[in-house]
């Protein structure tokens, strides 16, 4: 995993796509408010329980039964942080779901023009979609393009590129992760949820299944290999002709047991 790639004790993983640095942020903010109201909170009953203990000889603490000035107080007061982290969870939202514009050097789409025989770069930048499937206990993955070009396990991207995802399954519900690319999708029998990332540093992006899908859960990682766009047009340039390749052995392997024409 590259080097640029962190996750603090209690923070999330970050660094490999924009949007999972705007998730760590929104988290962080979080954690920090609620770090300071928990002080506030336990220093304040453990100041109360030592500063009006029962001591010999003395009578014993005076019974407040209201205090409305202190009760309005903090009645506003955790108005306002639910105020503050709604806003701030709305301004980092668009940026955690929006998809950003094409990076420098993108290969945005490059499996889609790749087939055709037209030039690697496209000129519009869109986004490259890939199909993720999740079936016990692997992970399958579906590009576009004329001829088909499908992985099992390693996802294979272009640095500098938008990659979407169209997230689904075909028995369980499955979660599919990389927690450097950002949250957690569910892959769910008949619905399709929808992510993105977009990855700036080559490097292989580890990743697992977050959701309890059968006795080999605990196997079915997946990965995230980012590489070059030239690399990236090569790598489909050559897995296109061997899924080719295979296609066509096992065809005339069929037809030469009779079971085809």
């Amino acid at each position: 995993m590259p080097d640029d790639v962190v996750a603090g004790p209690f923070t999330p993983d970050a660094g490999g796509s924009p949007n999972a640095g705007d998730i760590d942020r929104l988290y962080r903010i979080a954690l920090y408010i609620g770090i300071v109201v928990f002080l506030v909170v336990e220093g304040t009953l453990i100041w109360s329980i030592w500063r009006y203990r029962r001591r010999r000889g003395r009578p014993p603490a005076a019974q407040i039964r209201g205090n409305a000035p202190l009760e309005v107080g903090w009645t506003v007061g955790a108005a306002l942080i639910v105020v503050v982290l709604a806003v701030v969870t709305f301004i980092y939202l668009d940026d955690i779901q929006d998809l950003p514009g094409p990076g420098p050097g993108t290969l945005a789409g490059a499996t889609q023009v790749a087939a055709a025989g037209q030039p690697s770069t496209p000129p519009d930048g869109r986004p490259l979609n890939i199909d993720v499937n999740g079936l016990q206990f692997l992970w399958r993955y579906d590009y576009p393009g004329r001829e088909p070009l499908y992985t099992f396990y390693e996802m294979v991207v272009p640095t500098d590129t938008t990659v979407t995802l169209d997230i689904t399954s075909s028995d369980v519900v499955h979660s599919w992760w990389i927690p450097v690319l950002g949250g957690k999708a569910d892959a769910t029998p008949g619905y399709t949820n929808h992510t993105w990332f977009r990855i700036s540093t080559k490097g292989v992006y580890r990743g697992v299944c977050a959701e309890l899908c059968g006795y080999n859960h605990a196997d079915m990682r997946a990965a995230v290999r980012a590489v070059s766009p030239a690399r990236f047009s090569e790598w489909a340039r050559r897995k296109r002709a061997q899924i080719r390749r295979a296609g066509e052995a096992l065809a005339a392997e069929r037809r030469a047991r009779g079971e085809g024409p």
